[in-house]
């Protein structure tokens, strides 16, 4: 491994060293002092009098005060770069004065003094940064190729001898190659990195207070500010300034040793970290009801025993693909396992961004323009989402064309399979044009999947 020293550049660690550290103007005999406040709350105090008290004082003396009995806010007065500075403050539980939260009146002083001396001294430095990051010399990069370069071979050697990353998803009949969705792209996440991900994942980014000395792993400079300096992504654990983070591709890739379980896990994340393209679980459950359930009456609508389920669930969190379904006699633990897979989906398979489109789309008269409308919003859903869908679809479409054995039509199907398949707003309880559009795929997936007429 490279010496962290040539990777690691200290320049801004060293310039928020020299940032001034609050210092606190007490005031002892204020009487209407708030309880989130200590003293260097001084109550109603102006402006010119709040000045004349930090106008001796060193760069980082601080106090609180109210402009007038009628504001809503309070005001932060302190001393920086010998000046006198003033700020609108606000308290619901945590102390704020724009996006970023604090817990004590001290760490917000402490990371705007910070930040401050930061704009101020290092902007050189932060520009450069903007300007010159490099995504393939990263120090992620640097530093995680050998292990990303085991988890390739792990996966290549996994390629030649499981099925699990062997999924294909079965067409029939072939689809023009010309107008067929991608369902994976091949290019590789940087240059001679042999880990080629199958679907492009965005890093799940959330604001992070580190301890100790971090840097970011894209431009390789420390992570100034005394909290919440960055950053981290929650699936991959990617570290980066805020605005760095801004520039990161989307080639997030969790570990597998990461992934706990199946079922709950975002589908992209776990497609991405099986190197598959088609959830196992999905796979097997379908499989095994296609091969033994089909002409049962009720498939899908009625319910497997609970216990069954609950004990079919474990076992692919604990074995995966090796997990035995044929112990399972009664179909319908089958198919309710898989309809709790697609459920606790974080992200529905249609998703948040595509339902107003598909709601638009059965809503249009003509079945022609109908179906096209319904194309172009699967062509909206994100790869992994398209390509799982399809294969649901297509397989309500046979088992809909059982409908006289099994009494599930396309319509019933529709209606089991609605709430669970397309994401809705917390706030519609009415799913009618959901159930509809959900229909229509089932009947028309000839048309819409394969271009019938």
């Amino acid at each position: 491994m490279e010496d962290l020293r040539n990777i690691w550049k200290p320049e801004l660690y060293h310039i928020q060293m020299e940032a001034p550290l609050p210092k606190r103007i007490s005031c002892d005999n204020c009487t209407d002092r708030p309880e989130f406040y200590g003293k260097e709350y001084h109550g109603i105090l102006g402006h010119k009098e709040a000045t004349v008290l930090l106008e001796n004082e060193p760069n980082g003396a601080f106090l609180i005060r109210k402009g007038n009995e009628y504001n809503d806010f309070y005001t932060l007065t302190w001393r920086f770069n010998d000046r006198i500075h003033h700020y609108k403050l606000y308290y619901d539980g945590t102390h704020y004065m724009k996006d970023k939260r604090y817990d004590t009146i001290y760490d917000l002083v402490a990371d705007g003094l910070i930040t401050c001396h930061m704009e101020l001294k290092a902007q050189p430095i932060l520009d450069m940064i903007n300007a010159k990051a490099n995504y393939t010399e990263s120090p992620y990069v640097t530093l995680n190729r050998r292990k990303l370069n085991t988890l390739s071979r792990i996966q290549q050697t996994s390629n030649k001898s499981s099925p699990l990353f062997n999924d294909k998803i079965e067409v029939k009949p072939p689809v023009d190659n010309t107008t067929k969705k991608p369902t994976f792209d091949l290019t590789p996440t940087w240059e001679e990195n042999p880990l080629l991900m199958k679907y492009s994942k965005s890093h799940s980014f959330k604001v992070h207070t580190f301890k100790g000395l971090n840097w970011c792993e894209l431009c390789a400079n420390f992570l100034w500010g005394f909290t919440a300096q960055g950053v981290k992504c929650e699936d991959c654990g990617f570290i980066a300034h805020s605005k760095c983070s801004e520039r990161v591709p989307n080639h997030c890739t969790p570990d597998l040793k990461k992934i706990r379980g199946v079922f709950g896990i975002d589908l992209t994340t776990l497609l991405n970290a099986h190197s598959s393209t088609l959830p196992f679980v999905v796979r097997k459950c379908v499989n095994e009801i296609e091969a033994r359930g089909m002409d049962s009456e009720g498939i899908y609508r009625v319910s497997g025993f609970a216990d069954e389920i609950e004990a079919l669930k474990m076992a692919f969190d604990k074995d995966g693909e090796a997990a035995d379904l044929s112990q399972y006699s009664n179909i319908n633990v089958v198919a309710g396992t898989l309809k709790l897979y697609l459920r606790l989906l974080p992200v529905p398979l249609v998703t948040y961004e595509v339902h107003p489109k598909l709601v638009q789309a059965i809503q249009i008269k003509t079945v022609s323009s109908q179906v096209s409308m319904l194309r172009e919003c699967l062509d909206s859903l994100p790869p992994a989402h398209f390509n799982c869908l399809q294969y649901m679809v297509q397989h309500l479409h046979r088992v809909s064309q059982l409908a006289e054995v099994n009494k599930m039509s396309a319509h019933n199907l529709s209606t089991v399979f609605a709430p669970t398949l397309v994401a809705t707003p917390p706030a519609i309880t009415d799913l009618a044009f959901e159930i509809r559009a959900l229909q229509a795929l089932i009947e028309y997936c000839p048309q819409i999947y394969y271009g019938n007429n």
